[in-house]
């Protein structure tokens, strides 16, 4: 029998520089409640508002405003 061909996969990590740009205020544009979030999200993903339901892009739930309040977040660049 002749060699077989082995199957095997390749894993490429391209090495990513961050930087911290701001903090801002996560909630939600129509009624004010804090929005959340359990990982990263780019600014023009969409996001739900666990209150009232209104729904747009990240960007319309961020504010960069001072002081900021307790659902705080770290804009970055990427």
């Amino acid at each position: 029998m002749g060699e077989r061909a082995k199957i095997g996969y390749e894993e490429e990590r391209h090495a990513t520089r961050t930087k911290r740009v701001a903090s801002g205020t996560l909630a939600c544009a129509r009624c004010d409640a804090p929005v959340a979030l359990s990982g990263s999200l780019g600014l023009t993903a969409r996001l739900q508002c666990p209150f009232c339901a209104h729904e747009a892009p990240v960007r319309d739930f961020l504010s960069l405003a001072a002081p900021t309040r307790p659902t705080r977040v770290a804009v970055v660049i990427r």
